[in-house]
């Protein structure tokens, strides 16, 4: 099914977040590795945030098989254009350069959304997400670590990721310890897993301004409109 596009684009009240879904609204959450069924049908998405973005990915298919039963521990790093494009002073360059800082930690907006997603999958989660967010001396990108105890092998591990993600077009995960200059100018995902005893140890990699953004609405727009959902996103990494 296809959309005209002024039946789609409405005018909106921007001073709420459409990203926590209510009854009030008829917006869905826009992330297609969650609610993709439900974009292609819907008339109003609500983009994600960025560090929200990296870490549900990260965590969907632990909730998909009810696998998120302990705390999870993240620590998340951005880039400076995270920080939008009003100026602060912690977005300046001569602040940024050569500097790093912690903020929010514990408490940041994206976790209601995270946690709203999670509960979708698994209905029981209500654990502990203790999340401390980190400004980083880049420009673009997110790295995210994330560690919880999970009983499950690491081979289990691997295939409940590569079964949850295989029909989409966007998340990948890698063999091989990423870095972040391979998701840079990308709408990619990439994810990598490993585990310490007890410990699952997952590495979540985007571009802020890309997945994180202007890509996935990009996304949601090709899902709402009957588009080819790659269309404008086939973009190769900065790191080549």
């Amino acid at each position: 099914e296809t959309h005209s596009f002024p039946e789609k684009l409405k005018i909106i009240d921007l001073s709420m977040d459409f990203r926590i879904e209510s009854p009030e609204h008829d917006f869905i959450y826009g992330l297609p590795e969650l609610n993709r069924k439900r974009i292609i049908r819907c008339n109003r998405v609500a983009n994600p945030g960025c560090f929200a973005t990296a870490i549900q990915l990260a965590l969907l298919p632990l909730a998909k098989n009810l696998l998120l039963n302990n705390p999870v521990h993240i620590h998340a790093i951005t880039g400076s254009t995270g920080a939008g494009q009003k100026p602060s002073a912690t977005s300046h360059f001569s602040w940024r350069n050569d500097n790093i800082s912690i903020y929010k930690p514990f408490t940041h907006q994206h976790l209601a959304e995270i946690k709203q997603s999670l509960r979708q999958l698994q209905n029981s989660f209500d654990t502990d997400l203790n999340f401390i967010p980190v400004r980083g001396n880049f420009s673009r990108g997110i790295f995210a670590t994330l560690y919880t105890d999970c009983p499950v092998e690491l081979d289990e591990i691997k295939r409940i990721y590569e079964e949850y993600y295989d029909d989409h077009s966007f998340v990948f995960i890698s063999d091989k310890n990423p870095d972040l200059k391979q998701v840079v100018n990308t709408n990619k995902c990439l994810l990598y897993l490993e585990k310490f005893g007890n410990k699952l140890l997952i590495t979540s990699l985007i571009d802020n301004l890309l997945k994180g953004a202007s890509g996935q609405a990009v996304h949601n727009m090709n899902l709402l409109f009957g588009l080819e959902e790659t269309v404008g996103l086939k973009l190769k990494p900065s790191a080549f």
